[in-house]
């Protein structure tokens, strides 16, 4: 690995854990009403932009571990793309226009795209058996260019922007009906 692939690496892999870090307080803070508000008032302000940010880091990240890295993508991996790259446009254009509606389509992409990430990291970590690469594939989906903090591997990243996606949809869109409520 070239010293610029290992430094892209290990950042994205930090922004992993910072991700699921969020993840998981968003949940957390889903039991304390006052920290409820809090995250429901920055999503509502911000939620446009850091969903646009996160589709775009992880297209131009598999982009990169593509193009630059050489890792080949296997078939999960492209179907995982299939959920992502259009997301990064109808963010850009939401974000431009302000237009809530965009969370009504991102939220079954994201939905879709985390299954298969999580199936594909369950084959990765070989967890279960996969019958999706066996043929006709130029690069195994169990295929594991490398291992970060002992779990962070391509799925694993993928899996949790498409987790933020979800959670940002929801409270965005639990936000816009309350508001339309009140």
């Amino acid at each position: 690995m070239t010293p610029l692939v290992s430094a892209v690496n290990q950042i994205l892999s930090i922004m992993t854990i910072i991700g699921q870090a969020l993840i998981v307080s968003f949940f957390i803070l889903l039991i304390y009403k006052k920290g409820w508000l809090v995250v429901r008032n920055f999503i509502a302000k911000y939620g446009f932009f850091f969903a646009f940010i996160i589709v775009l880091v992880a297209t131009l990240g598999s982009l990169f571990f593509s193009e630059i890295a050489g890792f080949e993508p296997c078939k999960l991996c492209w179907f995982q793309r299939i959920f992502m790259y259009p997301q990064a446009i109808l963010f850009g254009i939401a974000f431009w226009k302000k237009d809530n509606a965009v969370f009504r389509y991102a939220i079954p992409l994201s939905i879709v795209g985390g299954a298969i990430a999580a199936y594909h990291y369950s084959v990765q970590v070989r967890a279960i058996v996969s019958v999706a690469c066996e043929q006709g594939s130029a690069e195994s989906c169990a295929t594991n260019p490398f291992m970060n903090f002992g779990y962070i591997s391509i799925p694993m990243m993928s899996l949790t922007a498409f987790l933020l996606l979800i959670c940002v949809g929801i409270i965005k869109k639990v936000n816009d009906k309350n508001q339309a409520v009140v």
